[in-house]
């Protein structure tokens, strides 16, 4: 059952990557990018997955020698990272990777779920062809061979693609690409907590309910099963990261 899962995360050789609104830290294709791009997403790839982490402080010229760029292009990316809330620059007193507290991580995601729910709705009212419904029916049928399987790291990776491609769907750009911002913000704490995960068999019935609601072309619905969704998502990762970090959590 899991290689039937498998093969549907590929195709033709390649892995189906998130274009929505939650896109995965990679290296791909990088090295073809103007030197300003280039190390944007180099330092963000390592802020993301760790490599950099929270606290880290250094120069503007050990920036630019890790990366082995020149200093304008650096800067250029640093100033990108701080808008995105990644890093602090200081002037003079060089750059810092910034920490996040569980308060953080409430706000992100009271925004970032906030737009995920209006995309379902938006994708609703659009209508969703038949061709793209077929295609998040399969992902699902992926999702819930991993959850047989107990693979609960590439159940998280489909998870994003779902989410990502109903966002890609809604036809709202704007609301693409602040959910990309946001996802960012976030995505080292869901990182943090993927392996912590009970089996997603909950999430895989909301996914069903939520993709039914939208092909059925029910804002309302829709709108109202993914609030629901994430907001136990939500909530569940809070306290998961809060057990990582040995802190309490509000009710």
């Amino acid at each position: 059952m899991a290689g039937r899962g498998s093969d549907r995360e590929r195709r033709g050789g390649r892995r189906v990557l998130p274009r929505g609104s939650r896109p995965r830290p990679s290296r791909e294709g990088i090295e073809r990018l103007p030197a300003r791009d280039r190390a944007y997403h180099e330092l963000k790839f390592r802020i993301l997955e760790g490599r950099l982490a929270p606290g880290t402080t250094l120069l503007e010229t050990e920036v630019a020698d890790l990366l082995a760029l020149s200093r304008t292009p650096v800067r250029e990316a640093l100033i990108r990272l701080e808008e995105e809330g990644l890093v602090e620059v200081k002037p003079r007193h060089g750059v810092t990777v910034k920490a996040q507290s569980l308060e953080d991580i409430r706000e992100i995601l009271d925004v970032f779920s906030a737009l995920e729910v209006k995309a379902a709705g938006l994708l609703a009212t659009r209508g969703l062809a038949a061709a793209d419904a077929a295609k998040l029916s399969d992902m699902l049928d992926a999702m819930e061979d991993h959850t047989r399987s107990g693979e609960i790291e590439p159940w998280s990776e489909l998870d994003d693609v779902f989410h990502s491609e109903i966002v890609a769907l809604c036809g709202n750009r704007r609301l693409q690409l602040t959910l990309q911002q946001y996802w960012g913000q976030q995505y080292r704490a869901r990182v943090a907590i993927v392996r912590l995960r009970p089996p997603p068999s909950q999430s895989d019935a909301e996914h069903r309910a939520i993709l039914h609601a939208i092909r059925d072309g029910d804002e309302r619905l829709a709108m109202w099963l993914h609030r629901q969704h994430r907001d136990r998502a939500d909530a569940a990762l809070i306290r998961l990261l809060a057990t990582q970090l040995d802190v309490s959590v509000a009710p």
